[in-house]
């Protein structure tokens, strides 16, 4: 049992984090369709630098690892540059940052390979029973090509180059994206992973690839500045294993060798990026995060309550907050303090835009649109003067000085007193 709280301080290797809050990794494809990221990636990591720690989206270490649209990648220098503002930005705030290395394996498609050909996986084993989704199409996923061992040794030094580019461009860490059924979760599972040489067979032969890359990516940052994320109750995008309390017990425990920063699992509520129902033979959280000898993290569908009894019962050190962090820039204060929370709008993630990535209030934020509200109610501001006004601002500008939330509001309330007038 710990004394510790979701609100003190955590020290992380070299990083002392402010609070035990982590902003899991979260897609939300606003990077440019080179994946550049933006401006508004900026803003938005920024706004959410509260957090103990942030954990960004997944970050491409290969125009190859490509599934979906904009997201963002770590492979050239235009990105280096670009998170270099986002990662600066976040520092301003205090905030503390790592970027999530990705490689999606399988789960891309030959539209958006460089080769114009299927995707690589450990084996020609397609994913069935989903369906690949690039507007406005919904195709079959295909048979992907199998990696050979040189194919394997590209994408580690791939991985190992990323990294490398990652601290060039400010951020603190490293997170291994081993889950949810990309690249390296495709080697782990027995499902996916049916090769007969040194990475396939046995669970150790299939956690070969994983420490391997643990191993290059070790030669360009200091492990203590690695983690890594594992899913391991997932069936998500086809993940299927023989024995995934066997398999994720061997890999959990093989991890200690290499010193990492944190071991970040993903509960079984959680596949992909939905909420799931437990299946009876779910991998048992507590289970593999007493076999981890450093600090661990875990995320999945937790409010102030079940994080903070994480915590206690000496589960987790830290405790990450996804889609809740999508719609509150400022959760752990909300949480400390009990304020409500904004809900997050689903249609909206995915859509590019302002509107539902940096456009969701913080308290402040919230105050000061109740203190125009009322105004414009008691008659003494003019909604519409109002509106031209704010409209007339740089959007970024007005996002940075905290308005823009003020004018989502704003336009909101106009149409909806035009439309009142008209009937």
């Amino acid at each position: 049992m710990s004394n510790s709280s979701l609100f003190s301080t955590f020290q992380l290797g070299t990083l002392e984090l402010r609070n035990r809050t982590v902003m899991a990794p979260l897609t939300r494809s606003r990077a440019t369709p080179d994946g550049v990221p933006t401006e508004l990636m900026e803003i938005y990591y920024a706004q959410r630098a509260g957090a103990g720690l942030i954990i960004s989206e997944g970050v491409v270490v290969s125009p190859q690892g490509v599934a979906y649209p904009r997201v963002p990648g770590l492979y050239n220098d235009e990105q280096i540059a670009a998170w270099r503002r986002v990662t600066g930005a976040v520092h301003g705030q205090g905030g503390k940052i790592f970027a999530q290395l990705w490689h999606v394996g399988r789960q891309s498609h030959s539209s958006v390979q460089p080769d114009g050909l299927p995707p690589f996986a450990p084996s020609p084993v397609r994913i069935e029973g989903y369906q690949y989704y690039r507007k406005p199409d919904r195709l079959p996923y295909e048979t992907p090509r199998q990696l050979s061992r040189e194919g394997i040794r590209k994408v580690i030094e791939q991985y190992a180059q990323a990294a490398a580019r990652a601290v060039d461009a400010g951020f603190d860490g490293v997170e291994i994206h081993a889950a949810n059924g990309y690249l390296i979760d495709q080697f782990l599972n027995s499902g996916s992973n049916q090769r007969w040489d040194e990475y396939g067979g046995s669970p150790a032969n299939r956690a070969r690839f994983l420490h391997e890359l643990l191993d290059a990516v070790g030669t360009r940052v200091p492990p203590s500045l690695v983690g890594v994320r594992l899913s391991p109750s997932s069936t998500w995008m086809d993940a299927f294993d023989e024995d995934k309390t066997a398999l994720h017990s061997h890999v959990v425990a093989s991890l200690n060798r290499h010193g990492l920063a944190y071991l970040h699992l993903v509960e079984p509520e959680i596949a992909g990026s939905i909420t799931a129902d437990v299946a009876a033979d779910a991998v048992p959280t507590e289970k593999l995060a007493a076999l981890f000898h450093g600090p661990v993290i875990v995320t999945g569908e937790h409010n102030l309550a079940s994080a903070q009894q994480r915590i206690e019962d000496g589960v987790a050190d830290l405790v990450g907050f996804g889609r809740t962090f999508i719609a509150n820039p400022d959760l752990p204060e909300r949480l400390r303090t009990g304020a409500p929370l904004n809900p997050p709008e689903k249609r909206t993630f995915y859509a590019g835009g302002a509107e539902g990535y940096i456009t969701y209030p913080s308290l402040t934020e919230g105050a000061r649109w109740a203190e125009l509200r009322s105004a414009i109610e008691a008659g003494t501001l003019s909604a519409e003067d109002l509106l031209a006004e704010l409209s007339a601002r740089n959007p970024v500008e007005l996002a940075r000085s905290g308005g823009l939330h003020s004018l989502h509001q704003l336009r909101e309330l106009v149409t909806s007193q035009t439309t009142a007038s008209r009937t």
